[in-house]
């Protein structure tokens, strides 16, 4: 399996290296998702099924009406 070269560090997380967070990568065919206080796990999505679940979250969303 390919695993980034870099991980990206979640904004919400705060500084530092001791802060537990959310951390990304990316690989040409999959999205990689860690704990920075568990990097050897990881949660490993195809690019394709992660574009299918964002178009139907978006579909599904409900629309703002104005009163």
């Amino acid at each position: 399996m390919n695993t980034p070269r870099t991980w990206q560090k979640s904004s919400f997380s705060g500084s530092g290296d001791g802060n537990a967070c959310l951390e990304l990568g990316s690989t040409p065919t999959n999205l990689h998702l860690r704990e920075s206080d568990t990097p050897a796990t990881t949660l490993t999505a195809p690019l394709n099924a992660l574009a299918h679940l964002l178009t139907r979250i978006r579909a599904d969303a409900p629309t703002h009406q104005s009163p």
